[in-house]
């Protein structure tokens, strides 16, 4: 379902079918309505989750929001509990050998996946579904500027203790991370991964050449930044910035970008000093 300015997130909710044949009946027609609703050359977001009432959310707003509402990008969501099993539209079950919590079933996955799937396009290799996880790959300005670049996304966001690993490969699904620590559930996560795409997209942001200066894009963090007033409870704006000579900044500003990413991210600064083939911990000083 393609969002406006004014529409939901919430796919049409229909009465729950009574046995299995029938529910399955039912979902193989509205796939459809699934398949059809991304067939632009818009890049669009599929998001299979338990809570469709938390999209757009932040998505819907600002930048990403008028983009959104202008057919820039669309989003789709599609609601798991739509593929439930029995009357309570059940997902999940205790896991096999014991343990704590619930595992999300392959069963109630695999339907909701097949139709989410546009079986031309995901087979083109440019609509990757992803799985929002803690123990996924690290999600990287790198790999985002990757999927911004596809025709779209589906992400299945997970609830409970987790996901029935068989559904991860069958499916091929690439899990990703966005950081050591643990969500109660991949939306917030999912909106973190679309927002990040989405903002690369050409036309969305106001001046996309500020995507060429900002944090990674030259595998460095950021320079720091300032506006006016000049001088702010006795804090000055540096007089290199106010010299007007743009060589003299540019210089300034890289200098104060290797200085953050050799505090802040080591891991960040050994990749750069790798690619200009300089020892990290002889970096002959800006």
């Amino acid at each position: 379902m393609k969002l406006g300015a004014a529409e939901t997130c919430r796919p049409v909710l229909r009465k729950p079918v009574g046995n299995r044949q029938q529910r399955d009946d039912v979902l193989t027609a509205d796939s459809n309505e699934s398949n059809e609703s991304c067939q632009a050359a818009t890049w669009c977001a599929k998001v299979i989750t338990l809570l469709p009432e938390a999209f757009p959310g932040t998505l819907g707003q600002s930048l990403s929001g008028r983009a959104l509402a202008n057919g820039i990008w669309e989003l789709e969501t599609i609601d798991l509990r739509r593929f439930g099993i029995g009357r309570h539209r059940s997902v999940d079950d205790t896991p096999v050998g014991g343990g704590a919590g619930m595992v999300m079933r392959a069963d109630v996955l695999g339907p909701a996946l097949r139709f989410a799937m546009d079986e031309r396009r995901c087979q083109s290799g440019r609509w990757p579904v992803l799985c929002m996880s803690p123990r996924g790959e690290p999600l990287t300005q790198q790999s985002v500027r990757e999927l911004a670049g596809m025709d779209g996304v589906t992400i299945l966001c997970g609830r409970f203790e987790g996901i029935d690993e068989r559904i991860l490969q069958a499916f091929r699904i690439r899990e990703v991370s966005i950081g050591d620590f643990v969500l109660s559930g991949g939306e917030i996560a999912a909106q973190a991964l679309i927002d990040a795409a989405v903002r690369l997209i050409p036309l969305v942001l106001g001046n996309q050449a500020s995507v060429n200066e900002e944090s990674f894009s030259g595998g460095l963090l950021e320079y720091p930044q300032y506006t006016r007033p000049r001088i702010w409870e006795g804090l000055p704006v540096p007089e290199k910035l106010l010299s007007g000579h743009h060589e003299e900044i540019a210089s300034w500003r890289l200098s104060q970008s290797r200085k953050l990413t050799r505090h802040r991210r080591p891991d960040l600064w050994r990749a750069y000093c790798r690619k200009l083939g300089v020892d990290p911990e002889n970096w002959p000083g800006d």
